[in-house]
């Protein structure tokens, strides 16, 4: 624990537990001074409203998908985002991206996609004195935010190369370690149906992202006002609002808001209450879960809490703050049985339960 951190903080004291946690930046752009972080907590205090007038812009809808994108974006982790065909993901991700003023790129998984299309390629030139050379060209995946469109299309070994992108912060090439543009984050898209002829993350590549967030079809009357937009004179510009050195700013103010031992405690005891077989696991668990969520949910649920408190404008983190987390931290970390398919139970109707079965204080 760092020592501006407050006593009452969770905070990775380890290798193995850094690495556990939604990577923000390794190292802040530069030192936070208490003015600098009142100014951050300021900013960040204002952010939703002056953010969300601008993706209104071009956004109908989604409140609820926008403030999780948000929040993962400003506490410096990875979405999973979950949506049918044309509900503007893709535009939902490169209009965050101007709010933001980072560098973006979509990368369209298929099946024959390799490594190398992600990440770059050494090719043959020509020098001035006529010399041949190996010279590296930067894949898509050097810019700040990444939108892997329905990453579940596309075999292992290039998922693997983007996670291991997202969890270290750079690439492998020809021997060479070559870091990647800070802040960075992927946002990964998909679809829930067509499962046929995909390759779906396995439990541990599906726990590097922050967020499982998912996107549903509009009300009659968003879906009215889509149309028209889109089929009329067209959207206002959007303007960009943080650089992404304030992004990286915004990572180290999250982390510095205080939280009570007792709500870090039940956001551990949430994600130990998920676990099939645990001393605490209520009968409900045992007989549909297969696997629950591990040492990352507690934490992401903390990081995220923290965030969404500093969006509301409090300094401080409440039970509510966590359980407004649950959803979208839990949505891909717990896996159901074939019992509770058997019986319609879906993952939110056990993430919902596990709230409500799980005390605030023990």
């Amino acid at each position: 624990m760092s020592e501006d951190a407050p006593a009452e903080e969770i905070d990775a004291t380890t290798e193995d537990e850094a690495d556990a946690v939604a990577d923000p930046a390794e190292k802040p752009v530069e030192e936070m001074t208490p003015d600098l972080e009142e100014e951050m907590s300021k900013k960040l205090a204002e952010a939703r409203d002056t953010i969300g007038a601008e993706l209104r812009k071009v956004i109908i809808g989604q409140e609820a998908v926008v403030d999780q994108m948000l929040i993962a974006l400003l506490a410096g982790g990875h979405c999973l985002i979950t949506g049918a065909p044309g509900l503007a993901k893709t535009l939902l991700v490169s209009t965050l991206a101007k709010v933001f003023d980072l560098s973006f790129n979509r990368v369209q998984f298929t099946p024959d996609l390799m490594p190398s299309d992600i990440t770059g390629t050494e090719i043959l030139e020509e020098t001035a004195d006529g010399k041949r050379e190996l010279v590296f060209s930067k894949g898509p995946i050097f810019a700040n935010l990444i939108l892997a469109d329905e990453i579940n299309r596309t075999p292992p070994k290039t998922q693997a190369a983007l996670l291991e992108a997202m969890q270290e912060k750079q690439v492998s090439v020809a021997g060479q370690s070559l870091q990647l543009d800070k802040p960075f984050f992927v946002l990964a898209t998909q679809n829930p149906i067509e499962m046929e002829g995909t390759y779906p993350l396995p439990e541990a590549q599906l726990d590097r992202f922050m967020f499982n967030i998912v996107i549903d079809y509009l009300s009659e009357d968003e879906e009215v006002a889509v149309v028209s937009q889109t089929t009329g004179s067209g959207a206002g510009e959007v303007k960009s609002i943080f650089s992404g050195e304030d992004l990286m700013k915004c990572h180290e103010v999250v982390r510095r808001v205080p939280i009570a031992e007792e709500v870090v405690r039940y956001a551990v005891r949430l994600a130990a209450n998920s676990r099939p077989g645990q001393e605490n696991s209520g009968d409900y668990i045992n007989e549909w879960v297969n696997w629950g969520a591990g040492t990352r949910a507690g934490q992401n649920l903390v990081l995220g809490a923290k965030t969404k408190a500093l969006l509301d404008g409090r300094a401080h983190v409440t039970y509510e703050d966590i359980r407004a987390m649950t959803g979208p931290v839990f949505r891909h970390r717990i896996l159901t049985n074939y019992r509770a398919e058997a019986e319609g139970i879906t993952i939110d109707q056990v993430i919902e339960k596990l709230i409500e079965m799980t005390p605030e204080k023990a």
